[in-house]
């Protein structure tokens, strides 16, 4: 599933990117050949003023048949003008083959005078009957304009100036095969990175659903083996012909003990439901914290006096490092209620894998940190502890995959660690832990305090 869902990502990201490309390209090659044959007629329309300036023009002896413009007429006693070729032309020839460009002459007529083709174009003699420029390109060989020169009202003659094509096709071939191969290189990389980021975008998914699945088949088998029991059990009960009171009296005791349990489990699942989803309001209070750890340890103190465990809140911290002089109230900014269950849960959890005669004991203290106040509890146990790896999991819901855990008779839920996190998390607190196999683990939690 991830895997199809990686390669869609990738393929429409590559498809996207190589419309935009392609595009791209298709833009710039149109902009770079308007330009070439923009150049190319700039080029020319400079030659066709440069050979009108030049153009000796003189009387003509012969009198030949004057030609005018259509809609115009020539006054009687105008003289009939000509263009001297040899005299106009012979300092023109040099100068318009280093630029390859190929003049040609004709007559009023159309009959072709002078040229520096070596062979005559193929190519008729278009007049614009205005006089305009006439712009061809016969059979993509040459690029020409042909202009119309006149004086004093007379067709002196036909000025058609050429071009080689080439000058644009063959770069804008050159152009086509190098975008072509650049687009092509571009949609690879694309495609590259694409898979890359995909697959990036994706772990965090496929992570989230790991741990969906994981959290699902925890919690149905937290929630199945109860109430196997419980079913078991009211069915042992009915079943028994002639009723004991006191047996049944056992049974009813084991299943309100594993409702309990299930009411426990159905709570905390509740509350990390809520709290991922933001569905719990937070009732900011100040909130003195040596107090709430005095009613958290009092609370405690049953369980951890049956297994002759000490259970002790030290006295706040001062005179260190970054720290007060004198003891002053730990407040913080907080929800009281939730505070409470996070600190419930660590103690109860150091006392509940603490071996009997252990110690278990409760560190508060004010300190500073980037100029700001912080309130820090430290909750350390002399228990059974946890390994490097298993430290990496232990904020991880149902997390409890130590053997030595479970052999201690461990009855949580797995989800003490989680929900204290999370409130850690909701209050901008910092929580972190260190343990070594047989030497106890240290909880130590930080909180943002508040000022008198």
């Amino acid at each position: 599933m991830f895997q199809a869902t990686r390669q869609r990502l990738a393929l429409w990201y590559t498809a996207v990117t190589a419309v935009l490309l392609l595009l791209f390209a298709s833009g710039f090659y149109l902009y770079v050949r308007t330009t070439l044959v923009e150049r190319v007629d700039d080029t020319l329309n400079h030659v066709v003023e440069i050979v009108e300036r030049s153009l000796v023009i003189e009387p003509s002896m012969a009198r030949p048949r004057v030609l005018t413009p259509e809609g115009t007429r020539l006054a009687a006693d105008t003289p009939p003008l000509q263009v001297n070729v040899e005299a106009s032309f012979r300092d023109n020839t040099r100068a318009v083959e280093d630029d390859h460009i190929d003049l040609e002459w004709f007559s009023p007529s159309g009959q072709l005078l002078w040229s520096t083709l070596s062979d005559t174009l193929p190519v008729p003699l278009h007049v614009n009957p205005a006089g305009e420029t006439v712009r061809v390109s016969p059979e993509g060989v040459f690029r020409q304009i042909t202009q119309r020169v006149q004086a004093n009202g007379q067709v002196l003659g036909y000025l058609r100036v050429s071009h080689p094509w080439f000058e644009v096709t063959k770069p804008s071939r050159r152009l086509i095969v190098d975008l072509a191969l650049g687009t092509s290189l571009m949609v690879g990389v694309v495609a590259a990175i694409g898979w890359l980021l995909s697959g990036i975008a994706m772990a965090p998914v496929r992570d989230s659903y790991q741990q969906l699945k994981q959290f699902t088949a925890d919690a149905s088998h937290e929630l199945r083996n109860p109430i196997a029991v419980i079913q078991t059990n009211a069915q042992v009960a009915l079943a028994d012909p002639n009723p004991d009171l006191d047996f049944q009296q056992q049974q009813l005791l084991v299943i309100e003990r594993l409702t309990r349990r299930l009411g426990r489990l159905v709570d905390d699942l509740l509350f990390l439901a809520r709290q991922d989803s933001g569905l719990i309001p937070l009732t900011l209070d100040r909130v003195d914290v040596e107090q709430l750890l005095k009613d958290v340890t009092e609370e405690q103190q049953v369980m951890a006096r049956d297994r002759a465990i000490t259970l002790t809140l030290a006295p706040q911290v001062v005179g260190g490092k970054g720290e007060t002089a004198q003891p002053t109230p730990l407040m913080v900014q907080g929800d009281s209620g939730q505070l409470t269950r996070l600190f419930t849960n660590l103690v109860s959890n150091a006392v509940q894998y603490t071996p009997d005669q252990g110690q278990v004991t409760i560190t508060p203290q004010k300190i500073k940190q980037q100029g700001h106040n912080w309130v820090q509890v430290t909750v350390a146990d002399t228990g059974i502890g946890l390994d490097e790896a298993a430290l990496t999991h232990v904020f991880d819901r149902f997390y409890r995959a130590d053997p030595a855990r479970l052999r201690q008779g461990d009855k949580g839920t797995g989800l003490g660690l989680a929900i204290a996190k999370a409130i850690v998390d909701t209050h901008r607190g910092q929580i972190s832990i260190a343990s070594q196999p047989g030497e106890g683990t240290r909880v130590t939690v930080v909180l943002p305090g508040v000022g008198e």
